[in-house]
């Protein structure tokens, strides 16, 4: 058990509400649909790929001849003509067919029929090709009604919320649409619900609790570094206003939500870690570190070592006891330490990083004497100071000896600017 804090109860309420991207954040995007992941097979020869759309296009003039426009069978044969038109590149075409698919479906099946979402994820992957990101965003949206509608409660059900709430962090990090606390609300709404939703099927200690918990820690994060647009402040909008007073109560619970996420992720690593009997402390230890991060983070520096000591204490209890605590321990961490809220993009080899640059992290993880000490004139000095001014108002947590912060000077990294 964690010292420090009371034990937190996991089940959480059940309230809920409904410029060009970056090469890594397009990923991202379209890791989110099973479209992308199918066409991450090899693809056809154009030869085969004419053929296929030959045949699928035989197949739809069949059914119309014979059933009309509204014969069944057509969505089937026209989704399959979309995927063959977006791999040879022709979105634009794969769209205006996929919107005719989902009405299709919509006419034979009924309103929220399951049989849309596979046309729809297709052309959300489509519109994000286009760089359409407002479209994609649009037809997102509608998607996930007709999930919510349409989905027993089960295993797809919770990954098409988690997926929902993915693509609420990517639209934010694009400033899509609506405003941007408005997304985060989104994204701890959805995990939380598909976080609930494994707990009612499966018990509250099962690992796939786990990657919504980390999506809620995420949000939290995010909750708690965002500051709201001036012009919801002051906004004559009712509903504006509103929505701004619903994230300040949000923000304001913000620490003790994050840390009962945390509580969360230990208490399941602790059962899961007696259950089956490897990597002993090294689950733990990972949440108990994380616990300390997240205080630390907060300027609750003691929390926060009470924390680094419990996870010191697990990894003592290993036969590599030393290794373990070198890699937990033994160098300075930017915080936060978690996908999709790490503060700098840092990368490991100097000959692939934009700008390099020499600095120290004192006891209370604070960046010192930091210099660049690169020569490369492809990145301007102004550049350079942006990540250099990130830098500085980075929190990091310090390298630990025999359980104590300790100085760090020295430290060379590589990132990338653009």
């Amino acid at each position: 058990m964690i010292r420090g804090k009371p034990h937190q109860t996991l089940r959480l309420d059940r309230a809920t509400h409904g410029s060009r991207l970056a090469p890594c954040l397009l990923i991202a995007l379209l890791a989110c649909s099973p479209v992308a992941q199918a066409r991450q097979e090899p693809l056809d020869s154009a030869s085969d790929l004419a053929e296929q759309e030959r045949a699928y296009r035989d197949a739809i003039e069949a059914i119309e001849t014979d059933h009309g426009a509204y014969g069944p069978g057509l969505s089937e044969q026209i989704l399959g003509l979309s995927h063959t038109l977006q791999n040879q590149g022709r979105h634009q075409e794969a769209v205006a067919l996929l919107k005719r698919g989902v009405h299709l479906a919509r006419i034979n099946d009924g309103l929220y029929s399951p049989r849309q979402l596979p046309l729809l994820q297709a052309e959300i992957a489509s519109h994000i090709a286009l760089g359409q990101y407002t479209d994609a965003d649009e037809r997102q949206h509608y998607m996930y009604r007709v999930q919510v509608r349409s989905m027993e409660q089960g295993e797809l059900r919770a990954q098409a919320l988690m997926q929902q709430a993915q693509w609420q962090y990517n639209a934010y990090q694009l400033r899509l649409g609506q405003a941007g606390f408005s997304r985060l609300m989104s994204m701890w709404d959805l995990y939380r619900l598909a976080l609930n939703d494994i707990i009612d099927r499966e018990g509250d200690s099962s690992p796939d609790l786990l990657p919504p918990l980390e999506g809620m820690l995420r949000a939290q994060y995010l909750i708690a570094d965002y500051e709201p647009e001036d012009e919801y402040a002051s906004s004559d909008d009712l509903g504006a206003r509103q929505q701004l007073g619903r994230f300040n109560a949000y923000r304001a619970q913000s620490y003790d939500k994050g840390s009962a996420v945390i509580l969360a992720m230990y208490d399941i690593e602790q059962k899961n870690e007696q259950a089956e009997g490897e990597e002993q402390g090294l689950a733990a230890a990972r949440a108990l570190t994380m616990l300390g991060d997240w205080r630390l983070w907060h300027e609750e520096r003691k929390e926060a070592m009470e924390a680094y000591q419990q996870a010191i204490e697990e990894l003592e209890k290993r036969d590599d006891a030393q290794v373990q605590l070198e890699r937990f321990f033994g160098t300075p961490v930017a915080l936060p330490n978690l996908d999709g809220v790490r503060p700098l993009i840092e990368v490991e080899s100097p000959e692939i990083g934009d700008i390099l640059l020499e600095f120290g992290v004192n006891e209370r993880g604070r960046v010192v004497d930091l210099e660049r000490i690169d020569d490369n004139e492809d990145v301007n000095q102004a550049q350079a100071n942006r990540v250099m001014r990130q830098l500085r108002k980075t929190r990091f947590r310090p390298r630990l000896e025999a359980g104590e912060v300790v100085e760090t000077e020295k430290i060379v990294r590589a990132y990338e600017v653009n």
